[in-house]
């Protein structure tokens, strides 16, 4: 099969085409031929800084995570799919698994769930690690019905699902972004858009809360943003957040007794630690997005399997709108 490699992590490292076998069936486990994959902050991170990531791959390394294709060949074992089946998940591209820059990749059935049969291959591929974050983040911040939720970054790629999941389960939904482009595609989503660039906090939990502050606070910014979230939640309000590796003064987490939730997505890949989870949230999603919930943003630019350094190059420029997707086929 053909796969892109790369065969030193670095700023000026670049993808090289090469012919590989296919990979092995394991128990458990599919083949799939993938019809697309699409690039996540993570993997440009991997890329970048390699072995400083605890997760990154040893090279010649495969990335890519999420994908979406059709179930070539079953391992004994696995009921629940059958060769011609349409899938998608995020099933590699770190540690020892093999990345979806490649034809095929041979995915733990507990990481993968039947795609969206109003999706395309494209946007079914543009889903599963950002839409698990958004939606794991979420339920552990106990989403409900009628709350405030304020969603930092709500045209991000995290951000632009977290809005609609939010929207589909109920929630009053507000969410910042600092561009024309950004607001408008907020509003477009169903969220009430607020120009971080020229609203204080404090100004826009006035206007829209009345000065109670939102009941949850998504925030896919996460830093030193985290300081606004906690400033814009609510008495005893949750915070769930995506970047957390950073130092803060927690004093207004405490004075306001709010539950602060830190989603990595990655654990049951990287620990094979309740995989299942995974294949459960893909489930809703597509049933989610076959009701009209969810359907995933993509970047108005295409990338072979190729070009993938340009997709890279693509996302990393911030100039894109949406999701960058790789056509493997």
């Amino acid at each position: 099969m053909k796969a892109m490699f790369l065969k030193a992590y670095g700023d000026n490292s670049k993808f090289e085409a090469a012919e590989v076998d296919p990979p092995e069936l394991q128990p458990g486990h599919v083949r799939v031929k993938i019809a697309a994959s699409s690039v996540n902050t993570v993997d440009t991170m991997i890329r970048r800084m390699g072995k400083e990531l605890p997760l990154s791959p040893d090279t010649p390394a495969i990335l890519g995570m999420d994908f979406s294709g059709t179930v070539e060949a079953v391992c004994d074992g696995v009921a629940d799919y059958s060769v011609g089946d349409a899938v998608y998940g995020c099933a590699g591209g770190l540690a020892d698994l093999q990345g979806t820059l490649a034809e095929f990749i041979v995915a733990d059935s507990n990481l993968i769930a039947k795609k969206a049969s109003n999706l395309s291959m494209r946007e079914a591929a543009a889903l599963p690690l950002v839409a698990i974050t958004a939606y794991e983040g979420l339920q552990r911040a106990g989403i409900q019905a009628g709350q405030k939720v304020l969603v930092h970054g709500g045209s991000g790629g995290v951000g632009h699902v977290a809005v609609q999941l939010a929207k589909h389960w109920g929630a009053d939904v507000y969410s910042t972004g600092g561009g024309e482009q950004q607001l408008a595609l907020i509003e477009k989503l169903g969220a009430t858009p607020i120009n971080y660039k020229t609203e204080s906090v404090a100004e826009y939990v006035n206007k829209h809360t009345d000065g109670a502050g939102f009941e949850v606070v998504f925030d896919s910014v996460g830093g030193a943003n985290l300081l606004k979230s906690f400033e814009a939640a609510a008495l005893n309000g949750n915070v769930a957040t995506t970047v957390s590796m950073c130092e803060l003064d927690l004093t207004t987490a405490h004075f306001k007794g709010l539950s602060l939730h830190v989603v990595f997505m990655l654990i049951p890949m990287l620990h094979n630690f309740r995989r299942e989870d995974h294949a459960e949230i893909l489930k809703d999603l597509t049933k989610i997005s076959e009701s009209g919930g969810l359907k995933p943003v993509l970047d108005e630019k295409q990338f072979s399997l190729e070009e993938v350094g340009n997709a890279y190059a693509r996302l990393e420029s911030g100039k894109g709108m949406g999701k960058v997707v790789v056509d493997n086929s």
